[in-house]
């Protein structure tokens, strides 16, 4: 396969599966042999954009190709990436890797038996600030992520702590190495009664390390930073922006403004999203393990799933309150003037 085109397909053409057509349509050592999806309109217009062919079935297409991209809802992800992975096919299957730890370990396990590529799309791994942090970091004591969005239609099947707190948890456990001992978290449920779209969690690691980590999906804004604590340093990342700040060598003395030696990384121009492609294509070439792997992936979903469990406990204690009837008792009340 060393000198040969990757033979792809994008599998589900809605709106991040569009940007995966298009990118592997442009990229070098790679042929788009198809895109499917269930909708005949949307897999034949972007089929249309990007000069392949258009299929509304896998199985019509599993036997051309050599990968995948799944990029279905969630509910969907296990269904349609076992079907590739037992058909000998590699797979890149969009976060989060499966809507439950069970089907994430059948998924990890499946994938290893055949000696297949299993790479999820954390996508923020590719974030050249990211990269950048991680490089910084040592020891981390204390994290607090805020990642808050302006409301979109797309992912509220699931809940927020997976829809976008995933992306955090991902990446502060690829940062300590371990997972938490004790998870505790809060959150609201608004646009569904089932799915909380505002969570706040606190994890707290083995290492000694604290992790605050709030999600929302009606925000007014669209904000994605991280600030780490570590004996050090102070490193504040914006994810949206690119940027990252290091403080480090702080001196101070009585009855003066301390000082402080800052850094402020610069990052070239690059899109994370065909870099997470390019390294999807690459281990597929060189059968190197990926980036994020099966295994990282269904670790991210555990935690996510445990801050989930913690949000409804919180909230079947609440309506069991509001379900009782209302305890009137009788008072004087002050006359008003």
């Amino acid at each position: 396969m060393a000198g040969d085109k990757i033979k792809v397909a994008v599998i589900g053409v809605g709106y991040l599966g569009r940007f995966h057509a298009e990118k592997l349509a442009r990229m070098e050592g790679v042929e788009l042999v198809g895109v499917v999806d269930r909708d005949p309109a949307r897999a034949q217009e972007t089929a249309r954009r990007v000069g392949t062919t258009p299929f509304q079935d896998l199985a019509e297409i599993v036997e051309r190709i050599d990968a995948a991209t799944v990029v279905t809802p969630t509910v969907s992800h296990f269904q349609v990436a076992s079907a590739l992975l037992e058909a000998g096919r590699d797979v890149l299957v969009e976060k989060p890797i499966t809507a439950t730890l069970e089907e994430a370990n059948e998924l990890v396990e499946l994938a290893a038996r055949g000696g297949r590529i299993l790479q999820v799309g954390h996508l923020e791994r590719f974030n050249p600030a990211v990269e950048g942090m991680v490089q910084r970091v040592k020891n981390p004591l204390f994290i607090e992520c805020n990642r808050i969005a302006p409301f979109k239609a797309r992912a509220t099947d699931v809940d927020v702590a997976l829809d976008l707190m995933i992306h955090d948890l991902d990446i502060i456990l690829s940062l300590l190495g371990c997972e938490p001992g004790e998870i505790r978290a809060v959150g609201v449920p608004v646009l569904n009664p089932e799915n909380a779209d505002i969570v706040n969690a606190r994890l707290e690691f083995p290492t000694g390390c604290v992790a605050n980590v709030t999600a929302s999906r009606l925000a007014l804004k669209d904000e994605r930073k991280m600030r780490i604590f570590q004996p050090d340093a102070y490193l504040a990342l914006d994810f949206r922006k690119r940027k990252l700040l290091v403080v480090r060598g702080v001196e101070y003395h009585p009855g003066k403004k301390p000082k402080v030696k800052a850094e402020r990384p610069r990052f070239g121009k690059s899109d994370p999203l065909e870099r997470e492609l390019r390294a999807f294509v690459e281990s597929v070439r060189t059968r190197r393990p990926p980036r994020v792997s099966g295994e990282d992936a269904k670790k991210a979903l555990a935690c996510a799933l445990a801050v989930r469990r913690r949000v409804r406990q919180g909230l079947d204690q609440w309506r069991e309150v509001l379900a009782q009837p209302p305890d009137w008792v009788e008072c004087d009340l002050p006359e008003q003037g």
